[in-house]
């Protein structure tokens, strides 16, 4: 199972909406195939190793990290391919979560005769899948909250300064999370400020762009930012209200920019509403990259489901310097949000602090 995990983790931000599926096949105790699910509409997994199997899969077990589908879907149903196969055991990780199958291809290949074994490395399984889990139970994108500050918790100096508060191994890290999502959410102050491109740069020019999501309610960054460049390449998503002028709308339609016109609350873009679009337009996960103000507002709305800080070894101070999270914060400490799970990671001289809302 720990094996399947690992194929199925290779095609982590590539299966999107659908979930990460690896295969093994094993025979006398040797595996005699391996598979994983490449891409949303290729073969799953489970089929790629039948395949590779063809009639040695007769009389053998399966290894798959999450239960096998049972209806059709853009692919047939996996566990018609497994009937069809022979094999005569199945060890599932977990069962699907997705109402169309939630246990029916368990009993499925049951009722063929196969013998299917549950909950093989489950706690791990269901990590690997955290994404696609929220998506398919709620509809809404699995969004995890990223920021890098120093040791005494903050993102810039009182100047607005933050290039580079943590070193070359964490901006690494942070590339390679941008390449797992569907989307980057940022604020307009973090478009004003830095001007980012809000795009996968690794090495050998690997990783795929997520859309980017731009918040902005009054209308204020200018249309030659980097952000809406390549609009008719990449997706790129423009949230703002009524405050934005139609000449301005047009404009981005026609760089082939997506515009969402949300309702305003208290001043501010409803998270809620534009989360559940993202969600309605297919996006599965979502990496918020803002500054206080939106980190605030995210979690003040509970859309934040994960935490990623990268802590710098470095003291910045200053009363004016802003922190990772803005506004008016809580009067008691019984209202503090409680992180679970934490994990702590060394990433060259920084530390990746990692936890669950």
């Amino acid at each position: 199972m720990r094996r399947a995990l690992e194929l199925a983790e290779k095609a982590a931000g590539r299966t999107s909406p659908n979930p990460l599926v690896g295969a093994v096949i094993v025979k006398n105790g040797r595996v005699i195939s391996e598979g994983y699910h490449k891409k949303a509409g290729r073969p799953h997994g489970e089929i790629v190793a039948l395949r590779k199997a063809g009639k040695r899969a007769r009389g053998a077990q399966m290894f798959v990290n999450l239960e096998p589908c049972c209806h059709q879907g853009r692919t047939p149903p996996c566990t018609d391919a497994i009937i069809n196969s022979g094999l005569k055991e199945v060890y599932v990780g977990m069962r699907d979560p997705n109402p169309l199958v939630a246990g029916k291809g368990v009993r499925q290949l049951k009722r063929a005769g196969i013998a299917v074994h549950t909950g093989i490395l489950k706690p791990e399984c269901r990590h690997l899948n955290e994404v696609f889990i929220k998506y398919i139970q709620t509809g809404k994108p699995f969004v995890t909250l990223k920021s890098a500050l120093s040791l005494d918790g903050k993102i810039a100096t009182s100047t607005g300064e933050s290039q580079w508060i943590t070193g070359p191994e964490a901006r690494d890290r942070v590339h390679r999370m941008r390449d797992r999502v569907d989307a980057i959410l940022v604020g307009a102050g973090t478009v004003l400020k830095d001007n980012p491109r809000l795009t996968t740069r690794l090495k050998k020019g690997e990783g795929c762009n997520p859309a980017r999501v731009i918040l902005d309610a009054r209308a204020e960054i200018p249309l030659k930012a980097r952000v809406f460049q390549r609009a008719d390449r990449d997706r790129v998503i423009y949230a703002t209200t009524r405050r934005a002028s139609t000449i301005r709308i047009n404009q981005l339609h026609k760089a082939g920019v997506l515009i969402y016109v949300l309702p305003e609350i208290k001043n501010h873009i409803s998270l809620k509403k534009l989360i559940k679009l993202l969600g309605q337009s297919g996006i599965s996960s979502v990496l918020v990259e803002g500054g206080s103000g939106l980190n605030a507002g995210m979690l003040k709305a509970g859309m934040v489901d994960k935490l990623v800080l990268f802590l710098a070894p470095k003291i910045i101070g200053g009363e004016s310097a802003p922190g990772v999270v803005g506004g008016p914060g809580i009067k008691s400490l019984k209202r503090a949000l409680q992180i679970k799970n934490l994990t702590v990671t060394p990433v060259g001289a920084d530390w990746m602090v990692e936890g669950y809302l």
